[in-house]
């Protein structure tokens, strides 16, 4: 190897391995919801990797991220609330992404590209999802998702429940067929309506709105889709023989039929003008009802649209202008600790208030003894509150100059700040926990609130307020005590009445009825979730069953680990979680479902089979029923026990990476369809 070849090396392994990460923070992003990489680190690694394969011509892929916009599709099929999938269909114009800038100079740069006449449309970067609504004589008859730019999901059901989306044009002046683009948002109000909910629930919460909009518009059930309450702003026309010469004059066509057009939309003549609109939106947009997180620039005229055409996966007429992410300096005023429902301590900051985003931010979880000793902050310090891409708030550090540095000791706490018991970190665990589940009041009240809410026993009526005040008045310390409430104890209470206590009761009696998956899961064992639940009541129909199950005989349910095993063990072994269930049987809950079928046959005895990907023929969790129909075991991730792996479309880079280094091989649909036939 010469000197040359020596040096070239180690850049062309940097240039696969960008490759590996930009394809891995695009499948987290748009199919996991789960963003690893800000907007700014994506797109300098992705700088890098275009200039790197410009320096390799030789490396080109045409699968490279730098040649394909993320994909979206089948996200659906992940979604635990159904296995019907969306259909895919073919853009009719491919969706592309648009490049980004951070600076005045990439601006100007961007500008002396094009024509010395050209007029730019600024308009606001709404930060949702990327939606195609087709129109066929004024009738909605096709919404799209960007899916990976050629082929998007038809979401048209969910996006029907969106008011700000018009079903039908009652027009004559409107083409046969036209193309409006748009971005689908959860507003601030919503999103935040929406993670109180899942924080009671003890449910993951949603990064910012965009991944909540993103989740919310992949559900199968319009209803929910209905309830969260997302909206749309349009932003681009497409179609043959449509008015106007100007994007400018599209929009404002769009809106005059009907369509949600911003009214922060601005034609501007050169990069003074532009850099004026930036500067006032990067404020003012903090009082705006939905997130967004820049600014993008169009070429207005559409004749010139079109001389200027496309990169591989961007226009050349536009560009978007990224807002820095927001931070601010301000005072961690104290740290107090809540309870939650499983007893885990979490700290919480308490900060003088700031604005950020178009919110007041006073408080911000700490997660942890560990995350809190890592920023080394403690009370008095002045710290750096920061919503990067528009996310929960969250503290990054602390203003280094000394003097403003606090000379007070931070230490953890060792007892319960609510009952006084002593707390317990168990090993492995980085949260620390109070054991006292059965006399610390959070504890109380965060259970019977995750019993009656909406997933679990669905009982209207008793929402945090009134439980928290029968609790006060003795008439609840247990999930079973909802069930001896009486009439006139109820109608006795502060803001209560006859007529709320009978509306009560009714949802404490139709609750009987809720089936056995739910009831298990209304029941808060720890970890046990509402999936989980679901997959254990496959297998132990009755609650009779299920108490004398042992852990390695729950291991062998799909997704039950060891320590969930354990849990539900652990809450068996409870004399008083024993005295509670007799009561919920006396007052006539369902603790049996219906018996599972037994297997088909053992073609995939003793096997743990990995799924992955997206698939043509059959849904994920339908394939898991085949695989456990046959007599296999569905594991979630790839170890040297692994069978195979049934490997769709668009299969996750680290579950590939993994099976090439353990040699597990990789098993197409219709193979594993020729196998269990």
């Amino acid at each position: 190897m010469d000197l040359f070849s020596e040096i070239e090396e180690p850049e062309r392994e940097e240039l696969k391995s960008l490759r590996k990460e930009l394809e891995e923070a695009n499948y987290k992003y748009y199919v996991l919801n789960m963003p690893t990489l800000s907007d700014r680190e994506f797109d300098e690694k992705m700088h890098r990797l275009q200039a790197l394969e410009a320096q390799f011509p030789d490396m080109f892929d045409p699968k490279s991220p730098t040649q394909k916009v993320g994909s979206d599709l089948n996200v659906q099929r992940n979604n635990v609330q159904g296995t019907k999938s969306f259909e895919t269909v073919k853009h009719k114009y491919p969706m592309l992404s648009l490049a980004n800038s951070y600076s005045r100079e990439e601006i100007e740069d961007w500008v002396r590209k094009l024509p010395s006449n050209a007029e730019i449309v600024c308009e606001l970067k709404y930060d949702g999802l990327s939606i195609s609504l087709w129109y066929e004589h004024g009738v909605l008859v096709r919404a799209l998702t960007r899916g990976d730019g050629q082929q998007g999901d038809d979401v048209i059901n969910n996006i029907k429940t969106i008011p700000s989306i018009p079903w039908r044009i009652e027009r004559n002046d409107i083409p046969e067929f036209f193309e409006l683009r748009g971005e689908v948002l959860l507003p601030w109000e919503r999103f935040e309506a929406l993670n109180k909910e899942r924080e009671e629930q003890e449910e993951p919460l949603f990064a910012n709105p965009r991944n909540a909009a993103s989740g919310t518009l992949k559900l199968q059930d319009p209803k929910e889709v209905a309830r969260r309450g997302l909206t749309a702003y349009l932003y681009y026309m497409l179609g043959e023989n449509l008015p106007g010469t100007t994007h400018f004059e599209r929009l404002e066509t769009a809106k005059s039929w009907g369509f949600n057009i911003s009214d922060a939309i601005k034609v501007c003549h050169n990069v003074d003008e532009v850099m004026a609109y930036i500067a006032y939106w990067d404020t003012e947009r903090k009082n705006l009802p939905v997130a967004t997180d820049g600014i993008v620039l169009k070429v207005n005229n559409l004749a010139q649209q079109e001389e200027l055409g496309y990169t591989a996966k961007t226009p050349r007429w536009a560009i978007a202008y990224k807002f820095p992410a927001e931070k601010q300096l301000t005072l961690l005023k104290e740290i107090t600790y809540q309870v939650g429902r499983t007893g885990v301590v979490t700290p919480v900051a308490n900060l003088e208030p700031v604005q950020l985003s178009g919110t007041i931010v006073q408080r911000a979880t700490l997660h942890n003894e560990d995350f809190i000793k890592s920023l080394d902050i403690r009370p008095g310090d002045r710290v750096w509150v920061e919503k990067g891409g528009e996310i929960i708030p969250k503290i990054t550090g602390k203003e280094q100059s000394d003097e403003v540095q606090s000379t007070k000791d931070f230490s953890f706490p060792d007892i319960c700040p609510e009952c006084g018991a002593k707390l317990v970190r168990v090993e492995g665990e980085a949260a620390w926990r109070c054991p006292n589940e059965a006399g610390c009041p959070p504890q109380i009240k965060g259970k019977i609130e995750h019993f009656v809410s909406r997933k679990a026993m669905n009982i209207d009526g008793l929402g945090e307020e009134t439980i928290d005040l029968l609790y006060q008045k003795g008439l609840l310390h247990n999930i079973a005590d909802i069930y001896n409430l009486k009439l006139e104890d109820i109608a006795a209470q502060e803001r209560m009445g006859e007529k709320s206590a009978q509306n009560m009761l009714a949802g404490i009696e139709a609750s009987k009825q809720v089936p056995w998956s739910r009831v298990l899961f209304a029941l808060g064992i720890r970890m046990v979730g509402e999936t989980t639940a679901k997959k254990i009541t496959r297998f132990y129909t009755s609650i009779d069953a299920l108490q004398w199950a042992t852990t390695e005989q729950l291991c062998a349910i799909e997704d039950v680990g060891p320590q969930i095993a354990e849990n539900i063990v652990a809450y068996f072994n409870d004399i008083r979680n024993l005295e509670i269930l007799e009561r919920l049987r006396q007052a006539g809950l369902q603790f049996e479902g219906e018996a599972v079928e037994g297997p088909q046959s053992d073609k995939l005895a003793g096997m743990s089979i990995v799924i992955s990907g997206t698939f043509s023929h059959h849904s994920r969790d339908e394939y898991k029923a085949m695989i456990e129909a046959h007599g296999g075991k569905n594991v979630g991730s790839v170890s040297k026990k692994t069978s195979f792996i049934l490997a769709g479309d668009n299969m996750g880079p680290e579950k590939r990476k993994k099976a090439e280094s353990l040699n597990v091989k990789l098993i197409t649909e219709d193979e594993f369809l020729e196998m269990i036939k």
